[in-house]
């Protein structure tokens, strides 16, 4: 039998379409892309490309907790960049939210992201 169940937080951005920011099936938590809005705004962060990747670590951070874990309990991640000239800063921004063991990981050049973002991640969590 499957326990599954919707994550939700308002520490994190809202859905801004038809999906759910994490939904939990036994032990597992599958979350969804997050970009780096601004929770209370909805607006993408000011500034560059690094400060865009610590919102969306941030975001993604919210939603670990709201499900009971941490960003270490991330499994596997994946990170959409719109430039992989910025593949060298997400690790290094990277590298201020996680610690070894490194969750398995892929990085992908995208054409373009929701609302113009520079960064997308989403990942698989085990708690």
């Amino acid at each position: 039998m499957t326990n599954k169940a919707v994550i939700n937080t308002k520490n994190a951005p809202q859905a801004i379409g038809t999906y759910s920011q994490a939904v939990k099936v036994n032990n597992t938590i599958y979350l969804s892309g997050q970009i780096p809005l601004d929770p209370a705004s909805m607006t993408l962060v000011e500034g560059g490309f690094a400060e865009q990747a610590h919102q969306v670590f941030k975001n993604l951070r919210a939603v670990c907790e709201a499900a009971n874990g941490t960003l270490q309990d991330i499994v596997k991640l994946n990170i959409y960049l719109t430039d992989l000239s910025n593949f060298a800063t997400v690790n290094e921004v990277m590298a201020e939210y996680f610690e070894a063991p490194y969750p398995a990981r892929a990085a992908v050049g995208v054409k373009e992201l929701p609302k113009g973002a520079q960064v997308e991640a989403d990942g698989i969590m085990v708690i």
